[in-house]
């Protein structure tokens, strides 16, 4: 199994429902986020357009997080979830500063902290707080390795792109476009 998420740019309206639910569920210290919303505007006047997503961690296949971490405090689980062990981690932002998606930050508590799919909700067969409370039902999660999941469908159906794709990450979040 590996874990993906896919969120359609086409129906995210920007509410940010996705950070407020996943800062309640995490108990994300106030001023952080694990996930925010991003506004890319691309094109000239008269031709603007303007895509919000919501971004966070990739959990990608090949992490640099994970692979300059010197105590292993970065490291990827079943699914691919890409996980940090905050009693394992030093906080010296070495992962922090290998993410081509800045999606890590320095917790208060002096370790490195960051989406994590919601990983406890995944162990109850739950769905990662984001996607549970979307408004408009733009994101979604399943397994890339089940062809008929609706995460391969849409992939396999709808022109889609990853962020950073020069990175070489194999990020395991797409964005339908």
């Amino acid at each position: 199994m590996r874990y993906a998420m896919v969120i359609d740019t086409l129906k995210c309206v920007g509410c940010s429902d996705c950070v407020v639910a996943c800062q309640t569920e995490n108990n994300v210290p106030h001023g952080y986020c694990r996930d925010w919303i991003t506004e890319a505007v691309s094109g000239s006047y008269p031709n603007v357009e303007l895509e919000l997503r919501s971004e966070r961690c990739n959990h990608c296949d090949t992490a640099p997080c994970v692979r300059c971490c010197p105590t292993g405090a970065s490291h990827i689980v079943d699914g691919g979830v890409v996980l940090v062990t905050a009693d394992e981690c030093i906080g010296c932002g070495a992962c922090i500063e290998s993410c081509p998606y800045d999606a890590r930050y320095q917790h208060p508590d002096g370790h490195v902290d960051k989406c994590t799919f919601c990983h406890h909700r995944l162990e109850k067969g739950q769905l990662p707080a984001c996607v549970s409370v979307c408004p408009t039902k733009c994101m979604y999660f399943g397994d890339l390795d089940n062809p008929n999941s609706e995460v391969s469908q849409l992939l396999k159906n709808r022109k889609y792109k990853t962020l950073a794709p020069e990175a070489g990450t194999n990020p395991h979040v797409f964005y339908l476009i």
